[in-house]
């Protein structure tokens, strides 16, 4: 399917897009580890039934970040605006979830659905696991050790506290460990501000209305799914679905199931 792409002018930045398809329009939010490529294999077949959008989110794949305050879910609201989109259904992992969640926060009217994939949450308090993580992560940059930093990101986000990475796709493996790879590279300047919501999500949740579907795989961070399914049980209008055999990058391990769970629950939502 043929895409247009480009760079749309929001809040300061040049963000680089993709948009395929005709329908209701739809925009995917990739993840922390991750740029719009994380969604090969929903763009083309979401495209099929949506208008589909992805994107990098500033300093993230063809995104530079420039010196400008922001607030990434202002960007979300800014690429419908460019687009010529007054609502969307927006499908998220991972990061992308928790500015989902702010999205819909400061702009639930632009909010059709939520999808949304083992998201973070802003306001949360990071476990000892995630913390410890950090501290290793920041270790590894301090010293220029590039290799260890996005092995660290893969073993945490990609294989999961239950498998070795043997028992991973090498090719999902190989995708993210570039993608991650390249974030590090990414040129950030010092006085970048980033605008967040207030009050935080966290204490929030009840406030979304929106159809949202929760998902996670069964072999992410225990605290993830812990999260996940106290997240939909906050929310007003929630579902709440477990993946089998997949972690933290459900969408990318276990693509035609994530594909048909999310088509499905939008099947099955009223016309609007």
């Amino acid at each position: 399917m043929q895409a247009q792409t480009g760079f749309a002018p929001i809040n300061g930045a040049q963000i680089y897009y993709e948009v395929a398809g005709a329908g209701q329009p739809m925009i995917l939010l990739h993840a922390g580890v991750a740029d719009g490529r994380m969604w090969d294999d929903q763009f083309d077949e979401f495209a099929q039934r949506y208008r589909v959008v992805r994107f990098d989110w500033r300093g993230f794949g063809r995104t530079a970040m420039p010196s400008s305050p922001f607030g990434f879910h202002d960007d979300v609201a800014g690429m419908l605006e460019f687009l010529e989109m007054d609502s969307a259904i927006v499908v998220a992992i991972s990061f992308g979830g928790m500015v989902a969640l702010d999205f819909a926060l400061t702009y639930p009217e632009k909010v059709a659905a939520l999808v949304l994939g083992a998201p973070s949450i802003g306001g949360e308090m990071p476990t000892e696991r995630i913390r410890q993580f950090w501290r290793e992560e920041n270790a590894a940059m301090e010293r220029g050790d590039l290799d260890t930093a996005v092995e660290l990101n893969l073993q945490l986000w990609v294989d999961g506290i239950h498998r070795q990475p043997d028992e991973v796709d090498t090719a999902v493996r190989t995708k993210v460990g570039q993608m991650q790879r390249e974030i590090f590279q990414m040129d950030i300047p010092d006085d970048v501000e980033e605008v967040e919501i207030e009050p935080e999500a966290y204490g929030r949740l009840a406030e979304i209305s929106a159809p949202t579907l929760v998902l996670v795989g069964d072999l992410d961070l225990p605290e993830k799914v812990e999260q996940s399914a106290w997240l939909a049980d906050q929310l007003a209008n929630a579902q709440y679905a477990v993946i089998p055999g997949v972690a933290h990058m459900l969408n990318m391990e276990r693509p035609a199931q994530f594909n048909q769970l999310v088509l499905d629950f939008l099947e099955d939502l009223p016309p609007t």
